[in-house]
C-alpha cells in the first residue's frame, strides 16, 4: 500500500533552518509529482511546494518563494524540502502529498514550530 512517513520537523529560532523528508513506498515514485503542504492551527490547509517527476519543474507559494526549496531523490524514494530564514508564520504541520491510482496520498504529518 501507499505509504508516505514525513521526518524533520522541530522547533527551531526565527531565521534558523530546517530540512524535512518524507519516504515513499507502495508506488512508482519516480512517475509521480509530488507535493508539500502545511496547515497551520485555525487555516485551511495550503499547498507549499511541488516537483516534476524528475525533478526539473517546481513550484512554490508566493509566501516561501526564496526561502524554501523542494528537491527529490528518485534512487531513494524520497522528497525533501529545505527550508531557510524561517519566520514565526511557518509555524504548522507539514505534510507530504502524492496522488497515484487518481487518489489522494497524505503522511501523517511532521511538526514545524518558529520561536524564540
Amino acid at each position: 500500500q501507499v505509504q508516505l512517513v514525513e521526518s524533520g520537523g522541530g522547533l527551531v529560532q526565527p531565521g534558523g533552518s530546517l530540512r524535512l523528508s518524507c519516504a515513499a513506498s507502495g508506488f512508482t515514485f519516480s512517475s509521480y509529482t509530488m507535493y508539500w503542504y502545511r496547515q497551520a492551527p485555525g487555516k485551511e490547509r495550503e499547498l507549499v511546494a511541488s516537483i516534476s517527476t524528475l525533478g526539473r519543474n517546481t513550484n512554490y507559494a508566493a509566501s516561501v518563494k526564496g526561502r524554501f526549496t523542494i528537491s527529490r531523490d528518485n534512487a531513494k524514494n524520497t522528497v525533501y524540502l529545505q527550508m531557510n530564514s524561517l519566520k514565526p508564520e511557518d509555524t504548522a504541520v507539514y505534510y507530504c502529498n502524492a496522488r497515484p491510482y487518481n487518489t489522494n496520498y497524505w503522511g501523517q504529518g511532521t511538526q514545524v514550530t518558529v520561536s524564540s
